[in-house]
């Protein structure tokens, strides 16, 4: 980050200095660290960047165990969404009796094994830093690769 007087400069806006001279937005990023230290602009390091979702500040995590219920409740809505559309398979087999094709009893049965797969993980996690590392994974967010779509494949059972 650029400071001129203890000022942030923003890269490509223009400013000006207390003695009136303009410059264009574009000569922060042309000048030389000579020139720039020339008419008083200073280089100090950005502010230290943290994820909100796991820490109040930098150092400074959040409560592990809270964000292991809130964690949970997203791989639950994740599950329960992936989950809605072969519901009515389930509710017709309990209504009627007709069985629910099978690909859709396995699709179900994985994604049931991957959330709770997912909700173990978490609760085995000992600490925000490795809460925060397994959430940002892509194995977290791994359901479809796992998970087949039985609605896509055709099925000779009788429709409603």
């Amino acid at each position: 980050m650029y400071l001129l007087n203890n000022k942030p400069l923003a890269p490509d806006r223009a400013f000006t200095t207390e003695d009136g001279t303009q410059y264009p937005a574009n000569w922060l990023r042309l000048s030389t660290p000579e020139q720039r230290a020339a008419i008083g602009i200073t280089e100090a390091p950005d502010a230290p960047t943290y994820d909100q979702r796991f820490y109040w500040g930098p150092n400074n995590p959040k409560d592990h165990a809270q964000l292991v219920k809130q964690w949970t409740a997203t791989i639950k809505q994740t599950a329960g969404t992936l989950l809605a559309p072969t519901d009515w398979y389930i509710t017709r087999q309990a209504e009627t009796g007709l069985q629910a094709p099978q690909s859709v009893l396995d699709s179900r049965s994985a994604i049931r094994a991957l959330s709770n797969e997912k909700e173990a993980f978490l609760a085995a996690t000992a600490s925000t830093e490795e809460l925060a590392s397994y959430v940002t994974s892509p194995e977290f967010h791994a359901w479809e690769e796992q998970v087949e779509d039985p609605t896509t494949e055709p099925t000779t059972e009788p429709t409603l």
